[in-house]
């Protein structure tokens, strides 16, 4: 093997282990966007003034994952998908998430994991609406939303 190829591999790996979790995650979550040849700013993405409780946008989607930025004014029912995972990066405000069996807040800049099969719920607890990146996996086309009590 040249030493050039694996000064280059090093410096690769390096380079990788230096990345931040969470810039990693972003990045995944991103890949759909990017790899449709679309280019959109989160930040310049809004709600309409009058949406009731939940306003979702769709934002790149092909047969293997959807991506959607939604706004949560109040809250997110109980509900879990049978055939999708979700991945959300909240953008903005604050809220308590159920994932499971367990409770915790959730805020800008955290990233939340939904296995499938997973009951998940969110009650907003800001002043202003939660707004969130949203990946499903597969192509996720609003049938596979099961509300539990």
């Amino acid at each position: 093997m040249p030493y050039s190829f694996k000064a280059s591999r090093f410096f690769i790996i390096f380079v990788c282990y230096q990345i931040q979790m969470k810039n990693l995650f972003l990045l995944l979550f991103l890949f759909p966007l990017l790899a449709t040849g679309q280019n959109q700013s989160l930040d310049t993405i809004n709600a309409p003034s009058n949406y009731d409780n939940i306003y979702s946008r769709t934002i790149a989607s092909d047969s293997l994952s959807s991506s959607f930025v939604i706004f949560i004014k109040k809250e997110v029912k109980k509900h879990k998908h049978a055939k999708h995972t979700e991945n959300v990066y909240v953008l903005e405000g604050e809220g308590e998430m159920l994932l499971g069996d367990k409770t915790f807040k959730v805020k800008k800049g955290d990233i939340i994991f939904i296995p499938m099969n997973t009951v998940h719920s969110l009650k907003v607890t800001s002043f202003i609406p939660v707004k969130v990146l949203s990946v499903q996996s597969p192509r996720f086309d609003g049938k596979d939303r099961i509300f539990v009590d």
